[in-house]
């Protein structure tokens, strides 16, 4: 870890995580007895509906021992998946949230919601690892799990059973109460008060903890989601998960007549248009800041509640995100900064990068990040994983890593442990402007993130000329000579990446290189001021994990300031194989 401002962030972080530390030991030894005394559940009166879609063929492998989450997997060989080491730390938030109890549910057999009490009754009994099952995100999705499938895991039970499954909400809710007063990140903050807000209405005898919820939820909201719709983190997965809550919650609160805040409704109609924003024709999200594969129908069925003939932003300025559209060619683009530190554990170093589509067919993508491996996500998050240009194959931000003298490398493992390998900085002065003409739209912008460590400026433009199906780039690096910056003026390699949709194939042509897609379209690349060359890249976003792939790669060397000119067209009309007669 080099000095200067990235080393200062990081001992500040210690600082408040340290701070955060220890508020939270005092809070669990000043709790107060009364107000834990109030958090005891009488009674179940709503069942909330679950808007993430299930598949009763689930169920098979829960009968052949098979727990499959985040990408691995498990064969419990007939005992219980809590008596086994998880995989991977994402495979433990899938199996102790308990989402996965709706596919039970879909299943709608006598088998099956035996299954289901018999997994809930391992955990309420102590099976598992008690550290996996708390952590806040968790147990959020536990206690909303637990009372939108309280249909399946009840009906048949025992009384014993019954008063047993109260508690352990009870304990939950109590949980998340006392986070929220310790102190905790900001989208766990909202994970929980979601989940309490849920508690409160499903729940009979914690009728106070609603009105604290509704209140903390109000402030979250206020706060996290911007004016665009976007979530301050800039991960359209959390926004997507977030989303997939607070319509049913909207419900619930009327399902019980009780007015629901104001910022909720506001945050459900300004996050949907987003998503279409974000949103290619394949019915999938664009891959930025912490977005892998898009459970389609998850989308689909949020997307239903904006109207089927709602048409995207084109525009959003808060977030960071701009689309670009002509006939069937839609491009989205990442033109904003980092998210603030505590909302950056997914971020990805993808300033100025974009993602391509004609029709259903995606061409150009980034990398996506991955289900589970923090090693392979890390590796996702960096600029070289994104469809833009790199520097000396470095990010254009700097991560929180375990680097540094064994100290520092100690005390950045447990910061990972404890909040994940945030954002420590990033680009800073990022601009972007769009204009539309007659025959095209052009989107320009910048960024400075690599103007600290290697005085260069990025600039990147796209025109997109729907008649004609071509796509017009431009990648200017522009050197930045004063102050510090001024020995750092040698030359530096740099990289503009195009990653390559897996179902494009890809050849060499006197021009450039030619472009087939699975759907018969063909497209060609050409370059100028740059060295071509076709190299291998990976696709961590596909529904069957990752897959190799293709990447274009533009090489340079930038020793003053250079422009780069590219170029996507497609052809009117394939051309015939070659050995073949037309």
């Amino acid at each position: 870890m080099a000095w200067g401002p990235d080393r200062w962030r990081f001992y500040r972080l210690v600082a408040r995580e340290i701070a955060r530390a220890a508020r939270a030991t005092g809070a669990s030894l000043t709790a107060s007895p009364d107000i834990l005394a109030r958090m005891r559940v009488s009674g179940l009166v709503i069942a909330p509906h679950d808007l993430r879609t299930s598949d009763a063929t689930f169920a098979d492998d829960i009968y052949a021992g098979l727990f499959v989450f985040a990408g691995r997997s498990l064969a419990a060989s007939g005992g219980s998946p809590f008596d086994y080491a998880a995989p991977s730390p994402e495979w433990a938030d899938e199996l102790y949230g308990f989402g996965w109890l709706r596919h039970l549910r879909a299943a709608d057999t006598a088998l099956a919601r035996a299954n289901a009490r018999a997994f809930v009754a391992d955990f309420i009994a102590g099976r598992g690892d008690p550290a996996l099952a708390r952590q806040t995100p968790v147990a959020a999705r536990r206690l909303i799990s637990f009372l939108c499938q309280s249909p399946l895991v009840l009906e048949g039970a025992d009384h014993a059973f019954y008063q047993n499954f109260l508690k352990a909400i009870a304990r939950n809710a109590q949980q998340l109460e006392r986070d929220i007063r310790r102190g905790v990140p900001p989208q766990w903050r909202l994970n929980a008060a979601v989940a309490l807000c849920y508690a409160g209405l499903c729940c009979e005898g914690i009728q106070p903890i609603l009105r604290r919820a509704t209140r903390v939820l109000s402030r979250e909201l206020d706060r996290q989601i911007l004016t665009d719709g976007g979530h301050r983190s800039r991960d359209p997965r959390f926004a997507m998960e977030l989303l997939l809550d607070l319509l049913p919650l909207r419900q619930s609160y009327l399902s019980r007549s009780v007015e629901p805040p104001m910022a909720l409704l506001r945050a459900i109609d300004r996050m949907l248009p987003l998503l279409r924003l974000l949103r290619h024709p394949d019915a999938s999200l664009s891959h930025f800041n912490g977005m892998g594969a898009t459970d389609a129908d998850h989308l689909a069925t949020l997307l239903v509640y904006d109207g089927a003939l709602a048409r995207p932003l084109m525009h959003a300025p808060n977030s960071g995100y701009e689309r670009l559209e002509g006939g069937r060619v839609v491009i989205v683009a990442d033109v904003g900064a980092s998210p603030p530190l505590p909302y950056s554990v997914n971020a990805g170093a993808g300033c100025l990068a974009f993602e391509m589509s004609s029709g259903p067919q995606r061409i150009v993508v980034n990398c996506g990040l991955p289900a589970s491996g923090p090693d392979l996500r890390l590796l996702a998050r960096s600029t070289p994983a994104h469809s833009t240009a790199s520097v000396a194959d470095a990010s254009s931000c700097r991560f929180l890593t375990r680097t540094g003298w064994w100290g520092e490398r100690q005390l950045a493992g447990w910061l990972i442990r404890r909040r994940g390998a945030v954002v420590l900085s990033g680009p800073l002065a990022v601009a972007a402007e769009r204009a539309e003409e007659a025959d095209s739209v052009t989107l320009a912008a910048r960024h400075d993130g690599y103007a600290p460590t290697f005085a260069i400026v990025h600039e990147r433009r796209w025109q997109l000329f729907a008649a004609a199906a071509r796509l017009e780039g431009r990648d200017a690096f522009l050197r930045q000579g004063k102050g510090r910056n001024r020995g750092r003026q040698r030359a530096h390699d740099v990289a503009i990446r195009f990653h390559l949709h897996p179902g494009i194939a890809v050849r060499g042509v006197p021009e450039g290189l030619e472009l087939a897609s699975a759907l018969g379209e063909v497209w060609t690349f050409r370059a100028e001021n740059a060295e071509i060359a076709l190299e291998e890249s990976v696709y961590f976003s596909g529904l069957s994990g990752p897959r190799r792939t293709d990447q274009i790669v533009l090489h340079l060397r930038v020793s003053e300031d250079v422009e780069v000119r590219w170029s996507f067209e497609r052809l009117a009309a394939a051309p015939p194989r070659r050995g073949t007669s037309p």
